[in-house]
């Protein structure tokens, strides 16, 4: 009899671990080449894991909830059924049975308590228990007091995925009607009995719990704010330039390509351009050292409404042409309201833009990821009368003008260089020829 050892998979280039969220399949059951067997998750990303080969599934199982090294065994896949294989089951679904049968047999019988519970499963369709919930599922239910049977799953086989609550919860906050603003308690302060940890987490009538994206961002942005000295640098830049090529193509981008042609690539090329430049922005403090980065993997945040925001990378971003670069903004970006980046797109970028101006703001000072030296926020573009130099002196013309704001870390820098990045972006946006580009 063969066997072979299913792993941890590299999920990404930059992660080096993953968890076991979910077993979907227990020891003793029959799999085929393909078919999934378990859920591992990182920080952001669940990936299901299939089986490399047909066979039966041997243990140890690793348990779930337990986060391993890439590469460590996590169980096999036998071709024959072994009688020296223990029967043991993932920890989410205990089996019955006494230690003292572990020697007999691996494939369960039709009586025991784990063959009962899929069969139950298999039969009923989708799951309503927790048995087969990723443990993001777990949290996401419990800290919104979900019942199962509410929600429809999406996943394999039925399963409720984190996808599936979100947007459960997305509908319940639409359909919630108007509620008094919360004045807090009516009795005074010190009339109030002593309270416990866990009390003083109680929500408010009325009040939306935070998602889990919405309270990551909540502790990341705490505590950038406590780590980078914040410095904001702004500059206006006159897109009169772009507009000439822009203004030609947008209408035949648009029916090739399925997506509008926006100012931002052209913002994200010319950032990507001018960071090989200014190496000290493409670059992290790490203690009391600062590490530039060979390679310029562009982080863009992308809203998700109630839901928070995300940052998906464009992974060597200097190596894209303009016409990539776009393309890319618009699939990292539907990737990401759908929840279906990948582990390496979600990866730590190594600069990152936030396109606030597409919501109206003229002026954004956002807050650096760590553990970058910078952000850049591009704001609303907008009419505006600029002056025109000729040799017969100004003339008036009305542009598309905006601004592009620079918050950047001092530890990492000076005002100087930082404004000198900035304006040398401003010059490849008012000054390259963008036909070379398209």
């Amino acid at each position: 009899m063969g066997r072979i050892d299913i792993t941890m998979p590299q999920l990404g280039e930059t992660l080096s671990e993953g968890t076991i969220s979910v077993w979907l399949k227990a020891v003793g059951d029959t799999v085929t080449t393909g078919e999934t067997v378990l859920e591992v998750s990182t920080d952001k990303v669940d990936t299901e894991i299939v089986s490399p080969a047909d066979g039966v599934l041997t243990g140890p199982l690793t348990p779930e909830g337990e986060t391993v090294l890439v590469g460590a065994v996590i169980a096999g896949i036998s071709s024959v059924v072994s009688t020296d294989v223990p029967v043991t089951v993932p920890p989410s679904v205990p089996s019955a049975e006494p230690a003292a049968r572990s020697a007999e047999p691996a494939v369960p019988s039709a009586g025991t308590p784990l063959t009962r519970h899929r069969t139950q499963i298999r039969e009923a369709g989708p799951p309503t228990g927790r048995a087969l919930l990723s443990p993001r599922v777990r949290r996401l239910v419990t800290d919104h007091g979900i019942e199962l049977a509410w929600i429809q799953g999406t996943g394999a086989d039925g399963r409720i995925t984190a996808r599936d609550v979100d947007s459960h919860l997305d509908a319940a906050r639409s359909a919630r009607p108007a509620v008094p603003e919360y004045a807090g308690p009516a009795e005074p302060v010190a009339a109030r009995p002593a309270t416990s940890p866990a009390t003083t987490k109680t929500i408010p009538p009325g009040a939306t719990p935070m998602s889990r994206v919405r309270r990551i961002t909540a502790e990341r942005t705490l505590e950038s704010l406590r780590t980078s000295a914040h410095v904001l640098s702004v500059v206006e830049v006159d897109y009169a330039n772009v507009d000439r090529v822009r203004d030609l193509i947008k209408a035949r981008w648009k029916e090739e390509n399925g997506f509008s042609l926006t100012y931002l690539p052209f913002i994200c090329r010319a950032v990507i351009d001018t960071l090989r430049e200014f190496p000290g922005l493409n670059a992290s403090v790490v203690g009391d050292a600062i590490v530039h980065h060979g390679s310029v993997d562009l982080g863009l945040a992308v809203d998700l409404g109630e839901r928070g925001l995300v940052v998906p990378v464009i992974k060597r971003a200097h190596d894209r042409r303009m016409a990539a670069v776009a393309r890319d903004i618009s699939t990292l970006a539907e990737r990401a309201r759908t929840g279906a980046l990948t582990a390496d797109e979600s990866a730590p970028g190594t600069f990152t833009i936030t396109n606030n101006g597409s919501a109206g703001s003229v002026l954004t000072a956002p807050i650096i990821v760590q553990p970058q030296v910078a952000i850049l926020s591009t704001d609303a573009i907008v009419r505006r009368v600029v002056p025109i130099p000729t040799d017969d002196g100004e003339l008036l013309a009305v542009h598309n003008v905006g601004n592009l704001a620079l918050s950047w870390d001092h530890r990492a820098m000076d005002g100087a260089y930082a404004a000198r990045f900035l304006t040398a972006v401003k010059n490849v946006l008012e000054r390259r020829d963008w036909n070379t580009e398209l």
